[in-house]
């Protein structure tokens, strides 16, 4: 069963890691403008409360 712990153990920590990577790779390094974009145009980008309240109110 220790066996089985240590392995899953590894696995969770290799995933974090790539995961880390992965969005230092993404962001930090602006690797694909076009995802910037994207994340502008959806508005997940910036916390605005007056322009969720906007969007809601247009109808």
């Amino acid at each position: 069963m220790k066996l089985i712990e240590r392995v899953l153990m590894k696995i969770i920590l290799i995933q974090l890691v790539l995961l880390l990577m992965t969005q230092l790779f993404f962001h930090e390094w602006n690797s694909f403008p076009e995802l910037q974009q994207i994340t502008q145009y959806e508005g997940v980008s910036e916390n605005s409360i007056t322009e969720i309240i906007e969007t809601f109110n247009r109808k």
